[in-house]
């Protein structure tokens, strides 16, 4: 007993420190992500679904796609761009100054915007790449203001190349922090008299989400304000395209997201199908020259919603449950967009997913092939994919594994909810689409009423059964 009294070692009354608990050294180990952070690489849950929707197919922009094999042609191009930029500058030595703005801010704040640690480039290296893709992008911008650079430039005369490096400069894995490509251009261009952010939005028109035929120039002024406006809370382009997509409300100092986005509790409403809510008596209608994509809207008078059978008549709006969406068109490059931004808002905006939510509620309303025709039917989307079975797949393969912890819609899934499981309304729905679909089925139902009622009056008579007062 004694020999085991003396063999024992007091422990140190001292603080232990993480070195005596395991082997990590706290110096060695950066944060995950940095207060800056913009530029992420997709979740592997939502690249893993259709990893060709977040891989560049042409060029490579920034670090994380870089030297790839496939895009190594482009970079050629890239060297002749920076060669044509060069000519096009009167201020070489203004050129010299930004490389060495890189190279101060390389550490500080340009690798801090990268989710990933960019280990495989020394300084100089990375320095060289960003001056290199940011060269070629601003020059690729300042061409697409001038018709006469594009009349020999294969980038703009040969449509797949244009409209797949449109694509690619879109992409969330594919960018460059804007304040470097802007830095650029007021440091270089600045005599120009054109702003970065108005070079930016002229080439990326294509991804605006409403057509200009249906916009007066005035709305498309008012937008192109409107993200001049907000342009420092820009971060690169997939960033600018999210905002072509936001309600303008969004931007204004009052604005307060817990006043617009419910929480996503576990009680949450599903929201019913499109063919589901039409045969509840819900009427779907396509807003006209709308400037928000996102703005959806469910109204109806309460009292007067209970009579929804008189829908069909002229002049009856207040009558009907309308369910109001701005049109959407799907185009070949829809789906590679949307999914870009919704990767963008699960890493970035998860407080504020707009586009995840909208996604989401078309999703609900699309499950079927029924579905989707009634929608087109009502021009609340336009397509050109091959049928309408791929779009239904297209849209519902959007939301797979996307994490949302609120809704912008919630309220309005709350009301069309409420709406679908009024039995009256049930009927009412059943009423209108049967006897009272168009003013023509009304006036011939309305006829049939009068002659059954006349038939029931005439045979009382007949059978002595009634007896009218002379």
């Amino acid at each position: 007993m004694a020999s085991s009294a003396a063999s024992y070692t007091a422990v140190p009354e001292t603080e232990p420190r993480i070195e005596h608990i395991i082997n990590i050294n706290p110096k060695d180990i950066e944060p995950a992500w940095h207060d800056v952070c913009c530029i992420y690489k997709v979740p592997p849950n939502l690249k893993n679904l259709k990893v060709e929707a977040y891989a560049p197919l042409l060029i490579s922009i920034g670090p994380f796609h870089h030297n790839k094999p496939e895009l190594e042609p482009m970079h050629k191009q890239k060297q002749r761009y920076f060669l044509s930029f060069w000519e096009r500058v009167t201020n070489k030595k203004a050129l010299a100054k930004y490389k060495a703005f890189l190279n101060e801010n390389i550490e500080a704040t340009i690798r801090q915007r990268y989710s990933e640690p960019i280990t495989s480039f020394s300084n100089d290296q990375f320095v060289e790449m960003i001056l290199l893709d940011s060269v070629f992008i601003l020059e690729l911008f300042l061409r697409k203001s001038e018709k006469s650079k594009q009349e020999k430039d294969y980038m703009f005369t040969t449509p797949w190349i244009y409209k797949g490096i449109q694509r690619d400069l879109l992409l969330l894995e594919n960018q460059l922090p804007i304040f470097v490509l802007d830095e650029l251009h007021r440091r270089v261009c600045k005599q120009n008299g054109v702003s970065f952010l108005e070079l930016a939005f002229n080439y990326f028109e294509d991804y605006y989400p409403y057509p200009h035929k249906s916009t007066t120039t005035s709305d498309y002024d008012q937008t192109k304000e409107m993200v001049k406006k907000n342009f420092k809370s820009c971060n690169h382009f997939t960033d600018l395209i999210r905002l072509f997509y936001l309600p303008e409300r969004v931007h204004v100092k009052e604005w307060m997201p817990s006043k617009h986005f419910t929480p996503c509790g576990k009680n949450e409403c599903v929201l019913k199908t499109a063919a589901k809510l039409n045969e509840a008596g819900v009427s779907f209608e396509k807003l006209h020259h709308h400037k928000c994509l996102l703005d959806i809207k469910f109204k109806m008078v309460p009292v007067l919603s209970w009579f929804l059978c008189l829908g069909c008549i002229p002049c009856s709006m207040c009558v009907k449950a309308r369910l109001q969406i701005p049109q959407l068109k799907v185009l070949q490059t829809t789906e590679c967009v949307l999914r870009n931004l919704i990767a963008l808002e699960q890493c970035h905006y998860s407080d504020q997913p707009f586009i995840c939510n909208y996604v989401s509620l078309i999703d609900s309303l699309i499950h079927t092939q029924e579905d989707v025709e009634l929608l087109v039917d009502k021009e609340i989307i336009v397509h050109e994919l091959g049928c309408h079975n791929e779009l239904a797949t297209m849209i519902n393969g959007l939301c797979k594994h996307v994490v949302v912890n609120c809704n912008y819609y919630g309220k309005t899934s709350r009301k069309l909810n409420d709406h679908y499981n009024c039995c009256w309304k049930h009927y009412m729905g059943m009423l209108r689409s049967v006897y009272f679909r168009d003013p023509w089925r009304l006036s011939s139902t309305v006829v049939g009423v009068v002659i059954f009622l006349f038939a029931i009056v005439n045979f009382l008579r007949v059978t002595n059964l009634y007896h009218p007062k002379d």
